[in-house]
């Protein structure tokens, strides 16, 4: 498929595992018809859930936490969102697309859709479900039709990688905000300074993000650090022995360090924290699934949800969660490049399925997958986990849950949120022309201060055009300046 990309750059990250990966080779079958016998399914399934490293792989499916727990929780005790069918539903979710993609893909809320519900007390859940699955719907169209395609084949790169700048800061100044002041989550506002001590204090936000950075640093494997020594032989001399030996038990000190799960520590730690900070919230725990409805609508609700909810969310859910994810995915695992139709294809799936029964509208995300990669997620296996926990979680505890994550640390849930912000930025490093440049920072800049991916988006696209139009000089085709190519290429 011929795209709008200049000789698209890979990411070359610093962690070898990423160059490792590729894709499950299909046994022939001598015949082309029957490449998906069940057999074959059943084998790449299994092959997309197999962990490539079980602390990773379970310290990265708490990388999407920081944006989750949030929304959802904020959605849950301001508008009774049904916490327990999300959490089933979700989890469902988590688990078929780590199968089918073989990498930790992300299942995420819908942030528009959340925004415009909190900020609008009329927006409730019949008018978030009908936002959903409108959105859906036109995704699943997009997607069968192959029309994505073609909105993927013409988006510029330095387009792209600006929507994803842009998510990345967001989310970095969210953490900070987060981490800085106390936070009431249901109204979306700050309340005031965080007290430096306490159990949702900044001391403790902090030392939990030294932690982080010194077992993860800047994301790369330490493997350089952690290979045994050699032993010299019989020659070497006591003292040479003795150097060899201390160095040996640095080597496996560091390498104990280096493969800890730190945000499942981070995470289990406000866990604990939750109910030390409020213990009569065991009492106010019920066991047992939530009871599953369909949500009835009324024409004031689908009328509200399409021109409140959906119309805004399309523009992030067509660039952020398809063409974005897209990229990224084929950047952070080269060789496992995606289609924008089977993305397009699922994420419409998850909504005209999921938000009939309450289930908050969902898609996949370029931060939530960045920050699963970040903290060591590197197969479907890794949401494949997450997702079974959201769906213990469901069937078990149910909308009780909300109980306990109300009194979940904000602090800590902001350090987890800054990390994916932080990865996601990165990923626009590969922006090496002034030009490319150029029309990344002013989407980025047009996005973060209109709070609109989609005007940004607008934006970017008219100066890329305009820039593309004064190279009509240099008496080259239209497709040969689109696509950065010389007319012997085209």
């Amino acid at each position: 498929m011929a795209m709008a990309y200049e000789n698209p750059p890979s990411i070359r990250t610093s962690d070898p595992e990423a160059q490792e990966i590729t894709p499950t080779a299909t046994p022939s079958t001598g015949q082309p018809g029957k490449g998906y016998s069940a057999k074959v399914v059943v084998n790449k399934v299994k092959n997309n859930l197999v962990f490539h490293s079980k602390w990773g792989e379970l310290n990265g499916a708490m990388g999407d936490l920081g944006t989750y727990i949030p929304i959802v929780l904020a959605l849950t005790l301001a508008r009774d969102l049904n916490l327990g069918t999300t959490l089933i539903f979700t989890g469902v979710y988590n688990i078929i697309t780590g199968a089918i993609y073989g990498v930790p893909m992300p299942v995420q809320p819908m942030k528009s859709i959340a925004a415009q519900a909190l900020s609008d007390k009329t927006f409730g859940v019949p008018e978030i479900m009908a936002a959903g699955i409108i959105t859906g719907g036109v995704l699943f169209v997009l997607g069968v039709t192959g029309l994505m395609r073609l909105v993927y084949m013409f988006i510029p790169l330095c387009v792209v990688r600006g929507i994803q700048l842009a998510q990345g800061l967001s989310f970095a100044l969210t953490a900070v905000k987060y981490v800085r002041k106390v936070q009431d989550l249901p109204k979306s506002k700050s309340l005031g300074e965080r007290h430096w001590f306490g159990l949702d204090g900044l001391v403790l936000a902090i030392v939990c993000l030294c932690f982080i950075v010194i077992v993860n640093g800047a994301g790369e494997k330490n493997r350089g650090c952690c290979d045994g020594v050699q032993s010299g032989g019989d020659d070497l001399g006591g003292g040479q022995k003795r150097d060899e030996v201390a160095r040996t038990k640095t080597s496996r000190l560091r390498r104990v360090i280096f493969s800890l799960p730190s945000a499942f520590m981070v995470f289990v730690l406000g866990v604990v924290l939750a109910f030390v900070r409020r213990h009569e919230v065991v009492h106010e725990i019920k066991f047992g699934p939530s009871s599953i409805e369909v949500v009835k609508f009324s024409k004031h609700a689908w009328k509200r949800g399409f021109v409140k909810g959906a119309i805004p969310q399309l523009p992030l859910s067509i660039l952020n969660s398809v063409v974005a994810v897209c990229k990224l995915s084929s950047d952070l695992f080269p060789g496992r490049d995606f289609s924008v139709t089977s993305l397009s294809v699922t994420v419409g799936l998850m909504n005209l399925v999921g938000s009939w029964f309450g289930a908050m509208p969902s898609c996949h995300g370029a931060g939530g997958l960045a920050g699963q990669y970040k903290f060591g997620g590197r197969s479907g296996g890794c949401v494949a986990l997450l997702g079974v926990a959201k769906l213990a979680l469901g069937l078990v505890l149910g909308s009780s849950l909300a109980h306990i994550l109300r009194q979940f640390p904000v602090g800590l849930l902001g350090v987890l949120l800054l990390f994916a912000g932080i990865e996601l930025a990165m990923c626009c490093r590969d922006m090496n022309t002034k030009e490319d440049s150029f029309v990344m920072l002013i989407c980025t800049a047009v996005s973060l201060v209109g709070s609109s991916a989609a005007l940004g988006f607008l934006c970017g696209m008219i100066i890329y055009v305009l820039l593309r139009l004064r190279h009509w000089t240099r008496d080259k085709p239209l497709s040969a300046i689109w696509m950065h190519k010389t007319p012997q290429q085209v």
